[in-house]
């Protein structure tokens, strides 16, 4: 696909897919908070209490299925494991996600190999679960470190092209 490299769409794409990476951190950084003062019961027990309406109007809807069902696994976790891991895991993301965003060349590198042993243990954590959500997450994250990767180089290419410029 060489004839999108360095393309306005692929940049934006890019753009679009580490931002919502990054929603997705600043979700899971909330989230091991309140599971660290609110507990896993009482924050899967609020979560039910919310979508149990929809459920009853509509038992096939796809996400809110999927949002019980994750309240129940989160009510059945250990709050510190669970809390841990979702602070850790959301403040590292956020964290690549503005140096990207700043476009420090540094973070390039390190959210290919972040992104990628976080997609390592998704799948084994999907040899667990058979979720399928996992793997649609999985699988964006896929995409993400390939736009990483695309714009990493797109970045080197023009900072190579400035150090040159600079030099003549």
């Amino acid at each position: 696909m060489a004839f999108m490299k360095g393309s306005s769409w692929l940049h934006g794409t890019f753009r679009t897919g580490i931002t919502l990476k990054g929603i997705g951190g600043l979700m899971e950084t909330a989230g091991g908070i309140l599971i660290w003062f609110v507990g896993p019961a009482r924050l899967a027990a609020f979560v039910q209490g919310l979508l149990e309406r929809e459920e009853q109007r509509n038992p096939y809807d796809f996400i809110s299925a999927h949002f019980l069902h994750l309240a129940h696994e989160i009510g059945r976790a250990d709050p510190v494991f669970a809390s841990l891991y979702l602070l850790s895991h959301g403040i590292v993301k956020t964290v690549l996600v503005v140096a990207l965003w700043f476009n420090k060349l540094w973070a390039y590198p390190l959210t290919i190999v972040v992104f990628g042993g976080f997609m390592v243990y998704q799948v084994y954590r999907y040899t667990h679960t058979h979720s399928f959500a996992l793997m649609m997450l999985t699988a964006f994250d896929a995409v993400v470190v390939w736009l990483t990767w695309q714009e990493w180089q797109l970045q080197q290419k023009k900072r190579t092209g400035k150090t040159a410029m600079a030099v003549q």
